[in-house]
């Protein structure tokens, strides 16, 4: 996976000493995704679609770096994704985590997006506010929340997986062993976390936050990340990666990752 230009909030690119390798992935596709309802923490499972793409999402892993575990929004989309994802990596489970989940939306959820000004304007005037501490009526986060909520849980699975769980350096082997380990930074293990389109857009905050420019994030992308022990810093690695649903025929049908659907 090619890097990405996009800095670490540290301003240079440095890697964080030790670091896990954390590749972030969206769910599949479900039929709420097609029609642009709003889903937040509304248990809805992947459509066809979702699975084949979680399918092609799998297939590319599996064939990259060691997965040492994969974690997982306990939602069905994201946890029937992770599944997918695990099979093919040849790790028997999944660890499921409520903190991975998407933005609780509130009155919106169950909602068509594009109804939602005419059907619920106090909800939605709340949804659209650049306050991030403004909370959605009927339960739902406001961002500051999401914001820590969904990156302290990434920074948590960061720390179970960083270098300093290696075994010992062979003994005596001074300055050849550990210089390039200081230059390069201790590359812990790699991880998949599979959550959705609001939290991923939090992590991105986390790691750039000087208003890059985002995009969507797709159905099935991949995004990786390097976090280091301490949670203090964040690269992005890639971002965005759907270059394993190209010529599938499913690219195309990917909604959302913008804030709207989850």
């Amino acid at each position: 996976m090619a890097d990405d230009p996009r800095m670490s909030n540290q301003g240079n690119k440095r890697h964080p000493l030790p670091y896990a390798e954390i590749v972030v992935v969206r769910h599949g596709e479900t039929t709420w995704n097609a029609s642009a309802k709003i889903q937040g923490h509304l248990d809805v499972e992947l459509n066809e679609v979702g699975r084949q793409q979680a399918t092609a999402t799998a297939d590319r892993l599996s064939k990259e770096s060691h997965v040492s575990a994969v974690y997982t929004s306990d939602l069905k989309r994201a946890s029937e994704t992770a599944e997918i994802i695990a099979k093919s990596c040849n790790l028997p489970e999944v660890i499921r985590d409520p903190e991975l989940r998407e933005r609780h939306l509130g009155d919106l959820q169950g909602l068509v997006y594009h109804d939602i000004a005419k059907l619920n304007p106090k909800a939605y005037q709340a949804f659209c506010s650049h306050k991030s501490d403004q909370e959605i009526p009927g339960g739902g986060e406001s961002l500051d929340q999401l914001h820590l909520r969904c990156t302290s849980a990434l920074e948590r699975i960061a720390k179970k997986h960083t270098g300093t769980n290696h075994s010992d350096p062979p003994f005596n082997t001074g300055l050849r062993y550990f210089l390039p380990l200081l230059l390069l930074g201790i590359a812990g293990e790699r991880v998949v976390v599979v959550s959705h389109g609001g939290s991923i857009r939090e992590f991105y905050k986390r790691a750039a936050p000087r208003g890059l420019p985002m995009g969507k994030v797709m159905n099935a992308s991949v995004n990786v990340f390097h976090i280091s022990e301490n949670g203090d810093a964040w690269i992005i690695k890639t971002w965005g990666d759907i270059s394993h649903l190209k010529g599938s025929g499913f690219l195309n049908n990917a909604f959302g990752g913008d804030g709207k659907s989850g």
